[in-house]
């Protein structure tokens, strides 16, 4: 199965941490706390009716990657996010630790 991405540039607020954000067609979920909402099925295409708020439960590291696992508060679907240059990367270290702690 081929992944559909829509490119969509939007600026928000965030609904967990209240930040302002700014996008740039590929921002899925808040740089300072590393939470999302869930509005999409296909990256970008703003077609998920669900809108629950993506919260950040764990991390993952493959090759030097970074990415943030999420999973809905409202569906409990379970995402995982690439981790931008942009993002609090200390936030990401303290998700680690905690899941680790479990």
């Amino acid at each position: 199965m081929s992944i559909k991405f829509k490119k969509t540039v939007e600026d928000f607020v965030c609904e967990n941490c209240g930040k302002s954000v700014d996008g740039n067609g590929y921002t899925n979920h808040c740089p300072h706390c590393l939470w999302s909402k869930h509005i999409d099925i296909f990256p970008g295409d703003r077609a998920e009716n669900c809108g629950g708020l993506m919260e950040p439960i764990d991390t993952e590291e493959n090759g030097g990657e970074w990415s943030v696992i999420q999973k809905c508060n409202k569906c409990s679907k379970i995402h995982k996010n690439k981790i931008s240059t942009d993002d609090n990367f200390d936030r990401l270290v303290k998700i680690s630790e905690k899941s680790n702690n479990k």
